[in-house]
């Protein structure tokens, strides 16, 4: 099992709007490396769901329900792909990026190495340091 991060503006798909609908397709992504990690995604991985933007904080977590399918989206014949997702549960406290930072077991979190990537690995050291950190 891989680990993952989806980034979301809260105010135009939000992890309640997630969590309503049960799930949805990762559509929109127009990043050749966000894309591609859409494409090593596996059913069963986990996903941190993460507020970008105005809240800037990891809220929830998520699962690859199916394997990547071209995004219904883009024009046809389009290289880009979409994954469907669902939630598992919403983190006991969002995790904000500020504590993300501070944390030193984070230090290599594609994150913040990579701010403006929409969909990034996540170790599976850093996936649970990141739920230590919800913990708290």
């Amino acid at each position: 099992m891989k680990h993952w991060l989806v980034k979301s503006e809260p105010e135009a798909y939000s992890w309640a709007t997630f969590v309503a609908e049960d799930g949805t397709a990762w559509t929109g992504v127009r990043n050749y490396q966000a894309r591609n990690n859409l494409n090593l995604m596996q059913p069963g991985d986990l996903v941190l769901f993460y507020h970008s933007v105005s809240e800037k904080a990891v809220v929830g977590i998520a699962e690859v329900a199916a394997l990547a399918a071209p995004d219904a989206t883009a024009e046809a014949g389009s290289p880009w792909v979409a994954v469907a997702l669902r939630p598992v549960e919403p983190l006991p406290q969002p995790v904000s990026l500020a504590q993300l930072k501070a944390d030193a077991r984070l230090g290599e979190l594609a994150l913040l190495r990579q701010s403006r990537l929409s969909v990034l690995p996540v170790r599976p050291e850093e996936f649970d340091a990141v739920l230590a950190l919800s913990a708290k």
